[in-house]
């Protein structure tokens, strides 16, 4: 069963999975697909052609824009916008308004388990890993590994985190770099850039 609020703005032609829940004032566009077991909050905005996968959850205002892949499992929390041009403008050189075929879509690829921050600004050509987190606020122009923790604006790499969220303890390894959560206890090699569980 799938769940639209009567505010919401759901095109016909996006696909959207079982026991999805599209909330007030959503707006979800044509070729949009959204997977299983999602929540997308109040004033979501899912731009055309963007894929979504299973057991997300999109927080209050987000805004997903065309040529945004999020994996399964990704949260987006409120306010924070997904961008899709580098060099954005109203008019080309000789004033004429810009049109769909004016301009390059960037892309972002969001991976399994990440999560955006609250207010984060994500720019386009950008690969945010495998239970990756950016922090609240963050402007992020360049890819976060997996586990990877980028604050700031622009965002930098500061540390690394669990799959749990909680902050790894991380130190170099015979095979590089190895966390370990000091929440939760699991152990990681982060040097392979999947992070890949030890524990």
């Amino acid at each position: 069963m799938i769940r639209i609020h009567p505010t919401a703005d759901v095109s016909p032609a996006a696909q959207i999975g079982d026991f999805t829940q599209i909330w007030h004032q959503a707006q979800v566009r044509e070729h949009a697909s959204i997977g299983r077991h999602c929540i997308v909050g109040k004033g979501v905005y899912v731009d055309f052609g963007v894929h979504i996968g299973d057991r997300c959850k999109l927080q209050n205002n987000a805004f997903i824009y065309h040529g945004a892949t999020l994996a399964d499992g990704v949260f987006v929390g409120p306010g924070a916008i997904l961008t899709n041009d580098r060099r954005p403008r109203a008019i080309n050189p000789d004033g004429a308004l810009k049109s769909d075929a004016d301009w390059q879509v960037g892309t972002i690829h969001v991976g399994y388990g990440a999560s955006i921050g609250a207010g984060c600004i994500i720019l386009p050509d950008v690969t945010i890993g495998r239970f990756a987190m950016t922090g609240a606020g963050a402007v992020v122009t360049r890819d976060v590994p997996a586990h990877g923790l980028a604050l700031g604006a622009p965002a930098r790499l500061v540390g690394y985190v669990c799959s749990c969220g909680g902050r790894l303890a991380v130190a170099e390894g015979p095979a590089g770099l190895h966390g370990c959560c000091a929440v939760c206890g699991r152990e990681f090699d982060l040097a392979d850039g999947l992070g890949s569980v030890n524990a």
